[in-house]
């Protein structure tokens, strides 16, 4: 496994193939790991292409980290860094949900490590928004307010990063109780939608500003995470950005999503079918 530190924070990460540089950065807390990631990344690699997958800070082997005025934020920042740091910028950065949210923030916000950025389920509307918030910040603010540090490590939510990462422990029992709270209850604000903005943690006329070659993938019409309008509302913002059909339609990303909360199926196997289009576009 190989790692970099990057401000502090430990990055576990893999590089695949030769060529020009791109990034992969799936979405929820799953790690790079998670089926479909690294296939993705195999037939890139396959079309000439040095693919990097990686764990966020707060997934897989990476270490947790609790800074910054959003969670997507604070990873936007270590990406950028973690590309600086591997000579790999600038990249194609492409992710999916909370890593669509992850690349269009680092692209923003980091425009020299952006070649080009592409987008694939963008989390949006009111009740999306509003339940990332309390699935990503909740139950750890409610544990860390009753019982301290020692019951947010309890939390089914971090087993895995405890388990990958040994040292995330030590990490956790370090933060003040009352500090974490404050962290979690700003990033459960950044997900509140606002009139001005279609993505949390980025204003729609940063958005507007943007710069690099954008693609945008369609969000299903059936999908309340993901709604269709916030894939479309994105493109009309970023100037010259191109909005296509993913290569699945909208009944099979239902039954996908279905059988991914329910752990009888992978939420990102199909991501390799994505290859043409991005290659294609980018």
């Amino acid at each position: 496994m190989a790692t970099a530190e990057i401000d502090g924070t430990l990055i576990s990460y893999e590089i695949i193939g030769e060529g020009d540089p791109w990034v992969l950065t799936p979405g929820g807390r799953f790690s790079k790991d998670e089926p479909g990631i690294r296939e993705l990344a195999l037939a890139l690699a396959e079309r000439g292409k040095q693919v990097l997958i990686w764990d966020r800070p707060n997934t897989g082997a990476s270490d947790v980290c609790f800074r910054g005025d959003s969670e997507s934020a604070m990873q936007a920042t270590h990406l950028a860094g973690l590309l600086r740091e591997l000579d790999m910028s600038p990249a194609v950065i492409f992710g999916g949900s909370g890593g669509a949210r992850v690349s269009l923030l680092t692209a923003a916000h980091h425009p020299d490590v952006a070649a080009g950025l592409a987008m694939v389920w963008i989390s949006g509307g009111v009740y999306g928004l509003l339940l990332l918030a309390t699935h990503y910040c909740g139950e750890s603010i409610r544990a860390a307010w009753q019982d301290g540090m020692a019951a947010v490590v309890a939390l089914p939510e971090w087993a895995e990063v405890l388990e990958r990462n040994p040292r995330n422990r030590d990490r956790f029992l370090a933060l003040d109780p009352r500090e974490f709270i404050a962290t979690l209850e700003r990033w459960m604000l950044a997900y509140c939608p606002t009139p001005d903005q279609t993505v949390p943690g980025l204003p729609d006329a940063e958005c507007a500003a943007l710069e690099v070659p954008t693609l945008i993938f369609r969000s299903g019409k059936s999908d309340p995470h993901h709604t269709r309008a916030t894939s479309e509302r994105l493109h009309e913002l970023i100037p010259g950005s191109r909005l296509v059909e993913p290569p699945w339609g909208d009944d099979e990303w239902k039954q996908r999503g279905a059988a991914a909360r329910n752990g009888t199926g992978h939420l990102f196997e199909r991501w390799p079918l994505l290859a043409p289009q991005l290659l294609e576009k980018a």
